[in-house]
């Protein structure tokens, strides 16, 4: 049975990295692995529970008649109620953070980024474009800025061979952004919530690695661009859920929201609760000083509609559940026991973490980068908070990911939005990202 379930999860993970071929939606994908991982685990979890838990089952037990519904009764309660409340806290946190977002794209609190991109120098449109793009996702998850900048490219540059470009750099920027912080993309964010590190230290480690990954290739993508750039400034007609606040009440917004982001850390560390809860609690607040601004449009029943694209919601919710399938299917391979054995395994042939670092860097570059991250994370057993391994790999797995657009899911929402193929964006920008990628991945070893 322990072959039955790592089968399936290697069958899921060869679909994922096949999504662009097969069109099979990597969510649904990782939520069917999930589930039926876990319905075959309890099928046979006496074997499981006694060679894995013999100590807690007897506790469990307390001198009752070991059944076959006790045994259910108990990893229902005890093992698989820990991974759900892991992925749900994961699941939250993204769901509070995608809704902020929501409510200041939705009041135009963005619009500062439009302004600083009317100029006709294309170097200067690409760096304003990708720095703009890097600080955001810093702040916020990479796909939900990449879908808002390329929504604003699209917009401005009329060329289709400039957007493709444009675009790959705000895909590079958004991921680099977002390995950054531990609220910049969920691979930081289990990481954060399992107690593998902490807010400070990993975004000073990584700072410099991330630099060089993100500025070698966008620096080397602006040497291919001519010196002008035409663009097109179309004003969007009045569709009657804009919004009618002033340049302050803007501003007010996005120090509320972005101003409350950055103290969930702070937040975590008094109280020791889980992020996700910071999060809801300046989602709320936010929440309140929209209605108070907003209030003549929600009395006149304006706001019905929303300024968001679809693609955006769909992606929300795409992502969602495939952070919460993922993380259920690598949990019950866990507790079967098989990552353990692979991990001696490897533990033999790779030695040491630097060469763990570009095995999984090879690995993301084919695979889902939020895959690649949690089966790494998960194998290897219970090491101290702050460990460089634990940096190596989110580091990794995102200069994996900028390797092949089809390797994360920002790259997947480019190459959708521009019907661009793989082999372009390698010959074009892949390989330039990894070079970055590994001069970067040089560097943060070099810190060890």
């Amino acid at each position: 049975m322990t072959l039955i379930i790592v089968g399936i999860l290697l069958i899921s993970f060869i679909l994922i990295a096949t999504e662009a071929i097969t069109n099979v939606n990597k969510a649904a994908v990782a939520i069917f692995a999930g589930t039926l991982g876990w319905v075959l685990y309890i099928c046979y979890g006496t074997d499981f529970v006694m060679s894995q838990h013999h100590g807690d089952y007897a506790n469990f037990l307390d001198g009752a008649v070991a059944t076959s519904v006790a045994v259910k009764q108990y990893i229902a309660q005890n093992i698989f109620l820990k991974y759900v409340g892991e992925a749900a806290e994961i699941v939250l946190f993204l769901l509070a953070t995608m809704t902020i977002v929501e409510i200041l794209d939705n009041n135009r609190c963005f619009d500062f980024v439009s302004q600083l991109l009317k100029t006709r120098s294309s170097r200067r449109m690409l760096w304003t474009m990708g720095v703009v793009t890097f600080l955001i996702s810093a702040n916020l998850d990479n796909i939900t800025t990449t879908v808002m900048m390329l929504t604003i490219m699209h917009k401005v540059l009329p060329s289709r061979r400039l957007r493709m470009l444009y675009g790959s750099v705000i895909v590079l920027s958004a991921n680099t952004g977002g390995a950054l912080t531990v609220i910049g993309n969920p691979e930081g964010l289990v990481l954060w919530n399992m107690g593998k590190v902490t807010a400070t230290d990993f975004s000073l480690s990584l700072f410099v690695p991330c630099l060089l990954a993100w500025g070698i290739p966008t620096w080397l993508i602006g040497r291919t661009l001519p010196e002008r750039v035409e663009t097109e400034w179309v004003v969007m007609p009045y569709r009657g859920d804009d919004t009618n606040l002033t340049v302050w009440q803007r501003l007010i917004m996005l120090f509320v929201g972005i101003g409350g982001l950055w103290f969930i850390p702070t937040f975590h560390n008094i109280t020791k609760l889980s992020p996700f809860l910071g999060a809801l609690c300046v989602l709320s607040i936010l929440w309140v000083v929209n209605e108070v601004f907003n209030r003549r449009l929600f009395s006149a029943n304006m706001m019905a509609e929303r300024r968001l694209p679809h693609i955006l919601r769909y992606g929300v919710i795409q992502m969602m559940l495939y952070v919460l399938g993922i993380m259920l299917a690598v949990g019950v391979v866990k507790e079967t026991g098989a990552f353990v054995w692979l991990w001696e395994r490897l533990d033999v042939v790779i030695g040491s973490t630097s060469l763990c670092g570009f095995f999984v860097m090879a690995v993301s570059s084919v695979l889902d980068n939020f895959a690649t991250a949690m089966s790494f994370v998960v194998m290897k057993p219970e090491g101290v908070t702050n460990d460089i391994y634990y940096k190596v790999v989110a580091y990794a797995v995102m200069a994996g990911g900028n390797i092949l657009a089809t390797a994360s899911m920002s790259g997947m929402v480019l190459l959708k939005m521009e019907r661009m193929h793989g082999g372009w964006f390698f010959r074009h920008v892949g390989w330039k990202a990894l070079l970055g990628g590994l001069i970067g991945l040089l560097v943060l070893m070099i810190q060890m």
